[in-house]
């Protein structure tokens, strides 16, 4: 039977698993929140990249796309402090009351970074400003992707199709990437450079609000997974269960982590720092925004595949395939940007982006979540997937902008490369030493 709540959602009694159609409910108010954090990490990439050097940072040249990267990669390192207090909520309370409040806590902080004067009009508190905004965004972000993943993959515990059901978290990537590159096309096909510049980036960021209300309405009306509302009925919630994963699983987290650092690396290189490096080699107007929409419609298929075949085979074979692609692939992903061939820099882009990223996010969301029991699984897939932002998606883009800074474009992609390279061997070695989790039961 389906229990009615206060608030007009409903939870899954404990005596039956969900349907499919219950499934695909909470699937979809999870993926709301993500969308809103793929798009607003690839709108946020784009204008630090190219905008924000200019409207709030008064530098010369190269060191002020330098400066904005760096406040881009600001917003990622403080993902784990996210994790840790939103991943406390999912554990204690529940993974949707989690899951709604980050939604909250998002879509105002995206409102707040649309509306940072700039500059000019208010001086040094332009950056002090945007760098606050950023950071409690960034803790909003923390809560996602683990929580989302945990609650999505929970629901479908009884299912042999987990990875699937969980991959639906992971399509909000290309989703959001689509959503954002269009949006990016749309929006500069109906303006000038200058205005772009001065006003029209802020429109991404209300728009994103914006979709954050619907997003919240949409959770609040969906059902707490039914996993933690069983382990919630024996009264087995732990008091502290962010610190306890920590105490008790500290080398899961640590070697889970380094898988994420890797994807973190690969969405850095082919796209912040690739666009600019289109740009830099001659590529103009919106060609790097249309050649990357295409690798986004290539990823969510590429993604989909990676699901079926981690149901299918297992999670470790398509994290493996993914990562040795990425090896191997990142430094002659430049050499076939460098042609100025737009047929070749699309392929690059659609191997390097739309199948390292997307074949191996098709295993990730239940790699982090069966990795972790119900006392505290939401806490440690957070932390796990989070704390690699810190070295991952996080420190190389700051690293990065100082190589982009010391040596130019032309040549700071070697430099860039071979850092990644070092990630992708990082993983591979943990995903060979992690377990296989295909058929763990997540109801323990």
């Amino acid at each position: 039977m389906t229990i009615i709540t206060a608030d007009g959602s409903t939870n899954i009694a404990s005596d039956q698993g969900p349907t499919s159609r219950q499934i695909f409910k909470v699937a979809f108010a999870s993926i709301i929140g993500s969308i809103i954090e793929q798009y607003d990490f690839l709108i946020t990439g784009v204008i630090a990249a190219t905008v924000w050097g200019g409207v709030f940072f008064k530098l010369p040249g190269l060191a002020a796309v330098a400066a904005a990267i760096s406040v881009y990669g600001i917003g990622i390192i403080i993902r784990p402090v996210g994790a840790y207090i939103f991943g406390h909520i999912a554990d204690r309370i529940g993974r949707k009351d989690a899951m709604v409040w980050a939604l909250v806590l998002m879509g105002g902080s995206t409102l707040a970074i649309g509306l940072t004067p700039s500059y000019d009009n208010i001086g040094v508190i332009a950056p002090c400003l945007l760098i606050a905004f950023r950071l409690i965004q960034g803790i909003s972000f923390g809560a996602e992707f683990g929580t989302a993943s945990t609650w999505v993959v929970e629901m479908a515990a009884r299912t042999k199709h987990r990875a699937f059901w969980g991959a639906f978290v992971g399509f909000a990537i290309p989703i959001g990437l689509i959503l954002g590159f269009g949006s990016v096309l749309i929006v500069k096909s109906l303006m000038t450079a200058d205005h772009f510049n001065a006003w029209g980036w802020r429109i991404f960021f209300i728009v994103g609000f914006l979709v954050a209300i619907v997003g919240y309405f949409i959770r609040r009306r969906t059902e707490e997974s039914f996993v933690f509302s069983d382990h919630k009925t024996k009264s087995a919630v732990l008091e502290s269960p962010a610190r306890q994963v920590w105490t008790e699983m500290p080398g899961t987290i640590l070697r889970t982590s380094l898988v994420n650092a890797m994807f973190g690396g690969a969405f850095f290189l082919y796209f912040v720092f690739g666009t600019s490096y289109m740009k830099a080699v001659g590529f103009t107007g919106n060609t790097p925004e249309l050649i990357g929409l295409i690798a986004a419609g290539f990823m969510l298929a590429f993604m989909l595949i990676g699901s079926l075949l981690a149901d299918l085979i297992n999670r470790r074979v398509i994290l493996l395939v993914a990562a040795v692609t990425f090896l191997i692939f990142a430094i002659p992903y430049f050499y076939l940007v460098n042609t100025g061939s737009f047929l070749l820099a699309t392929i690059a882009e659609i191997v390097g982006f739309g199948f390292v990223f997307g074949f191996g996010y098709g295993a990730i969301p239940t790699f982090y979540t069966e990795n972790f029991p119900t006392r505290y699984r939401a806490s440690g897939a957070s932390a796990g997937y989070q704390v690699s932002q810190v070295y991952g998606g996080g420190l190389i883009p700051i690293v990065a902008g100082y190589f982009l800074n010391h040596y130019g474009v032309k040549e700071a992609y070697l430099y860039i490369g071979g850092l990644v390279m070092i990630y992708a061997l990082l993983a591979i070695y943990a995903i060979i030493a992690t377990p296989e989790t295909r058929d763990v039961d997540l109801e323990t």
